[in-house]
């Protein structure tokens, strides 16, 4: 949800920059099903209550750590597009932060006060008042009126920028301001 709200928004924002839906289709990402196995492994990992089974714990931190890296290569194999390196910048510091942290992503008390949520461990989150690598850890909460609000971290903050910047590059938009590059600028 991360990356697919900011892109969705970025494809909106695209239309009257000139962006257009079609150059969607043209777009070639490069090891997408490895990405839809890592996101089925994640569901399969925390399923919340709307699956009919419950993943022990520490096999789910496994789940959650193995398909992050999938992910992480995912990304690699394709960092030459547009904000793509922004992207593998706020997984990888996602990913240290679990790592540091035993295999949950650590939350700051604060923050899950400020968003109004109140629990020790929840799918992949842990409250912790003092995280190894704090300035990497959900510290921020967004405001309840934006849908789906939580909390965040620094990597949440580089993932959504990242995917907003593909979504205006792969669609064309052009920003007030900028010129486009021809061959010989």
């Amino acid at each position: 949800m991360v990356l697919a709200l900011p892109f969705l928004i970025g494809v909106v924002v695209a239309l009257p920059l000139g962006g257009r839906l079609r150059a969607l289709a043209s777009v070639r990402l490069r090891w997408l099903g490895l990405a839809y196995v890592a996101l089925a492994i994640q569901i399969a990992a925390f399923p919340g209550s709307s699956m009919p089974w419950h993943t022990p714990d520490g096999v789910a931190v496994g789940l959650w750590i193995a398909s992050d890296l999938l992910l992480v290569a995912v990304v690699a194999r394709n960092v030459r597009l547009p904000g793509v390196a922004l992207v593998a910048v706020g997984l990888g510091s996602n990913l240290l932060a679990v790592l540091a942290n035993g295999g949950h992503m650590p939350a700051l008390p604060r923050a899950l006060a400020a968003a109004g949520l109140h629990y020790h461990v929840d799918m992949n989150s842990e409250a912790m008042a003092h995280p190894a690598l704090p300035w990497l850890v959900d510290r921020w909460a967004a405001p309840h009126w934006i849908p789906l609000a939580n909390i965040f971290s620094v990597g949440d903050v580089a993932i959504a920028v990242g995917g907003f910047v593909l979504a205006l590059a792969v669609t064309g938009a052009r920003l007030p301001g900028l010129k486009p590059r021809t061959a010989t600028t």
